[in-house]
């Protein structure tokens, strides 16, 4: 891995994604409907809820009692239910495609991009935007230099786009990436109008 990330603005919770490849992994499955602060400090209050957040245990716990750890307040998301299966859902596709591994999604056997964004996409709750994103996340700030990654992530991939978590290192690039954002809102919006 390399340097700590800084996406949450809670060290403790950024430590945790940076040394801890299921839990960025589920962060990014959290990135939905709540700011990215939040997705990504979801996976720390897990991990603080249950002691660990190894893959193997997440996918063994009763559907009811996972749903209760996410609902405990703080909430780990706006919709603990929904959400608690997904990760569920994702934790055990780590488990049963990957050896209870995560990073072995890029690591195993030196995919390049195209093959890593493959790898992802076929994971629940990862649609092509997701994955895209995941990819020049695991680019930019893990150390991932498979062959192509910046074509296979897309936009995503570009140098110096803040579009997405893959550019937060700081406050100031949360702020440039949440001023992209919105202007893509609004460009969205205006055009429909």
């Amino acid at each position: 891995m390399t340097s700590a990330l800084h996406i949450t603005g809670d060290d403790a919770a950024d430590r945790l994604l940076s040394v801890d490849p299921f839990a960025l992994l589920t962060g990014m499955l959290l990135d939905q409907q709540i700011t990215m602060e939040a997705a990504f400090a979801g996976p720390a209050k897990l991990h603080d809820r249950i002691g660990d957040l190894d893959p193997a245990r997440i996918a063994g716990m009763e559907e009811d009692a996972f749903k209760e750890v996410m609902a405990e307040k703080p909430a780990v998301h706006r919709f603990p239910g929904s959400m608690a299966a997904r990760v569920q859902d994702l934790a055990r596709a780590v488990v049963d495609d990957w050896g209870g591994d995560a990073a072995a999604i890029w690591t195993r056997d030196a995919p390049d991009g195209a093959e890593v964004l493959r790898r992802l996409k076929a994971l629940p709750g990862f649609g092509d935007q997701k994955a895209r994103i995941f990819l020049a996340l695991l680019g930019k700030q893990r150390g991932f230099d498979g062959a192509g990654w910046r074509d296979a992530a897309g936009a995503y991939g570009e140098e110096g786009a803040y579009r997405s978590v893959a550019d937060i290192v700081d406050a100031d690039s949360l702020k440039q990436v949440r001023a992209t954002k919105q202007a893509a809102k609004a460009a969205a919006k205006a055009a429909k109008a």
